[in-house]
């Protein structure tokens, strides 16, 4: 696929081609196939005029790309944030496509995304926005179409919201168009835990392979959202010590450890780490080149680069967001040799599973207890850990690569077997 002409050209998007490229490669896939499977199948471009407090009118622009429909109804998440473009939302539906053929979900991919910076609305701005963002995309969704579910900027107030348009518009509740919600509306119990849960699954089992035990475990968290703040709460509990965490205002590092619970209140009292007395401030940047066991990249994508990739201190580097490393990154991790990389498609598919089962729990109206929907969380990743790891040395390729070979190869098979619409 050339970027130059295509809408969707820009450097996020080309990574998530490239790494295609290098898993296609191995799997030694017919030019055909290999377009069809990596091009996005459709993209909705929507313009938003919503109402302010102050009675103004302001024109957004929203994004839906659904990657693949073919295993599925299209899932992912939708995002809330100022620098959103349309190729990163193609870039992030392309990653849920083999995120969710990975883990063995019925689902092809799909993300959205609004541009804009949620922080500087008021509660009922935001509600006007996310409820117009919904009304326009409505004709494109729906519980076997398209389930969309939250990401960065967005929550379960904002779901619940976008349910709410959604049934208002076909005239009955239907809590199955969307996951991520509140309980109350039909959440599923684990669910806002889920990602930053399965995130520190793998790093466990991961050290567990390496030999390292929990208390010679040093945790380094850039993104205290709900990922990272998930991911950190349950590696503490483990035995681990989480010495450095950051937000978009800057990090803090104590060689000592973080006081969690007390961060945790900080920052739903001030909205921010900022300011948080609890060690000394770093930025994001800096705290990416401490030295630590684990590093957890939980932010935004694109974060470890050609000019970090050499001065990371830690042995394990969990991807917790979706594409925090660049192909040029990689490749330095790679001939290093000494980094154990979880890739995001594998790391962070917590989020999408406990999605999957919200989803089939609203179809039935049966909902679960927590211990059952994290029996079930823990069997799948254990499941999917396996198949990389037998990939892995089936092909003597990257972790990354044995991932997207596995998750690629799934959504291949279905489009030939499907064959092509006359």
């Amino acid at each position: 696929m050339s970027l130059t002409h295509t809408i969707y050209n820009s450097a996020v998007f080309q990574q998530a081609c490239n790494q295609f490229d290098q898993a296609a490669d191995y799997l030694g896939m017919e030019a055909g196939l290999r377009e069809r499977t990596k091009r996005p199948r459709r993209c909705v471009i929507v313009s938003m005029p919503v109402r302010m407090d102050n009675g103004t009118v302001e024109i957004f622009e929203g994004y839906r790309v659904q990657h693949n429909l073919s295993t599925g109804p299209a899932k992912g998440g939708i995002r809330f944030h100022q620098d959103v473009t349309l190729g990163e939302v193609a870039a992030l539906a392309m990653w849920m496509s083999w995120k969710c053929s990975l883990v063995g979900l019925p689902f092809g991919g799909a993300k959205g995304g609004v541009v804009v910076n949620a922080r500087d609305m008021s509660l009922t701005e935001l509600e006007r926005l996310s409820r117009r963002y919904m009304q326009e995309i409505t004709p494109f969704i729906g519980p076997n179409i398209d389930i969309p579910a939250p990401d960065v900027g967005t929550n379960e107030q904002v779901m619940a919201w976008m349910m709410d348009t959604y049934s208002n518009h076909v005239g009955h509740f239907d809590p199955g168009v969307i996951t991520g919600k509140p309980i109350a509306l039909g959440g599923s119990l684990g669910r806002r835990e889920a990602t930053g849960e399965g995130v520190a699954w793998f790093v466990k089992a991961y050290l567990q392979d390496l030999g390292i035990t929990p208390e010679k475990t040093r945790v380094i968290i850039q993104g205290f959202g709900n990922v990272g703040s998930e991911a950190a709460l349950a590696l503490y509990e483990w035995g681990a010590e989480i010495i450095g965490i950051s937000d978009f205002t800057g990090g803090i590092y104590n060689p000592k450890g973080i006081n969690l619970q007390e961060a945790l209140a900080y920052t739903v009292t001030n909205k921010s780490l900022q300011g948080y007395a609890g060690g000394q401030a770093v930025t994001n940047e800096e705290l990416l080149e401490l030295p630590c066991t684990v590093l957890i990249p939980a932010a935004l994508e694109r974060v470890i680069t050609e000019k970090n990739a050499a001065k990371l201190k830690c042995r394990v580097l969990a991807e917790g967001a979706n594409g925090p490393t660049t192909n040029e990154a990689d490749k330095i991790i790679t001939e290093r040799g000494d980094i154990e990389l979880i890739p995001d498609v594998l790391c962070n598919s917590g989020g999408v599973i406990v999605s999957y089962f919200e989803w089939l729990q609203n179809l039935q109206n049966y909902y679960w207890t927590k211990g059952e929907v994290f029996d079930k969380l823990y069997r799948m990743l254990a499941k999917a850990k396996a198949s990389v790891d037998e990939t892995q040395k089936k092909y003597g390729c990257s972790r990354r690569s044995a991932a997207l070979v596995l998750g690629i190869s799934r959504v291949a098979e279905a489009k030939a077997k499907r064959g092509l619409f006359p």
